[in-house]
């Protein structure tokens, strides 16, 4: 009996440990929203950047960053100077110009120029259907992303218009990650 209540608690922790983000493609994240309206999570990465890497390895594995982001949007992973095809709002993003056997920096793609990304990683947020939010450069740690994935999902944002505002829902947050 206590082998099997030992199996069963190590397996529910590899469960709980093995716990990701559902991570999709733009084009997938869209189509669901068509069917069932979230607001997506983009992380905009390259593989060449230390920081997008870190935050992989620090923020996307805490189980709380997974828990809220897989409840309450839909997550795309986007590689910033990629190849993939994105059609949003009826335009095809494309990069023409990537070298499928370029080591480090390639071309950037199309659609990370629309969204006017200003370094890597980005993380960007899109309202339920598909209208950009905003776009926040640099790492964060799941304390300093909390605040804005619950920001957004709350909708809270549409309320602080001015940076006083701003300043004030900081002082006022309370982390819960």
């Amino acid at each position: 009996m206590k082998l099997f209540f030992t199996f069963l608690l190590v397996s529910c922790a590899t469960l709980v440990s093995a716990q990701k983000i559902n991570w999709m493609t733009m084009n997938e994240a869209l189509t669901a929203q068509a069917e069932n309206p979230k607001k997506i999570f983009m992380d905009v990465y390259t593989t060449w950047c230390g920081p997008c890497k870190l935050l992989d390895k620090n923020t996307f594995s805490d189980k709380k960053v997974i828990k809220f982001i897989n409840e309450n949007y839909y997550a795309v992973k986007f590689n910033g100077e990629g190849n993939e095809e994105i059609t949003y709002q009826d335009f095809t993003y494309r990069n023409p110009r990537y070298q499928p056997d370029r080591k480090g920096r390639n071309t950037t793609h199309y659609f990370a120029d629309a969204l006017r990304l200003s370094g890597y990683p980005s993380l960007v947020f899109f309202e339920e259907d598909g209208k950009l939010i905003q776009a926040i450069p640099g790492y964060k740690t799941p304390k300093q992303l909390e605040i804005y994935l619950k920001m957004i999902a709350n909708d809270d944002y549409k309320k602080l218009t001015t940076a006083e505002a701003w300043q004030k829902y900081q002082d006022n947050f309370k982390s819960t990650f």
